[in-house]
């Protein structure tokens, strides 16, 4: 016999189509961000997350721990990605003066410059596969729904299990 407490709570018919109509755009949209990149700069939406990151930081430098918490990456993961900016020439890491195991990852001038050619086309494969197909109304629904989510899903406490930890 199997006690009802235990049971999972399966998805409704309507919950189990919207949950697959989200993963469906979610991952069309990322393929599409993906190549829209690749074809204008040579680079996947992640690497031009991290220099979006990297431009928006003080002296266009973030301590490479930040980093891959801001990105949501593992640490591994990160140093793949910064060496792969690196051997372009977007980005150069530097050795933290305060911690000898900590570095700093640092967007230079060449990557700046990448970026910065890059940013008008990425800004409007965005606004073509998303802004520009929903309402006012359905934006702001959006918007609202996202906060929900990621505010429900946002690790905390000493016993999170963070990825950019690993």
């Amino acid at each position: 016999m199997t006690d009802p407490a235990t049971e999972p709570r399966w998805l409704t018919d309507e919950e189990q189509r919207t949950w697959r109509a989200y993963l469906h755009a979610t991952t069309l949209l990322e393929d599409h961000l993906d190549r829209q990149l690749q074809r204008d700069a040579g680079m996947p939406h992640i690497y031009y997350g991290l220099l979006v990151q990297l431009s928006q930081a003080p002296r266009r430098r973030l301590r490479m721990t930040e980093l891959a918490k801001d990105a949501k990456i593992t640490r591994s993961r990160l140093s793949h990605a910064v060496a792969r900016l690196e051997k372009n020439g977007w980005v150069r890491r530097e050795n933290c003066p305060s911690d000898k195991r900590g570095q700093f990852a640092l967007l230079t001038d060449e990557g700046l410059e990448v970026l910065r050619r890059t940013a008008p086309g990425h800004v409007t494969a965005v606004r073509q596969a998303m802004f520009d197909r929903l309402s006012p109304g359905q934006l702001t629904q959006l918007g609202e729904i996202m906060r929900v989510m990621a505010e429900g899903l946002e690790p905390a406490g000493p016993d999170a299990d963070l990825p950019w930890l690993r």
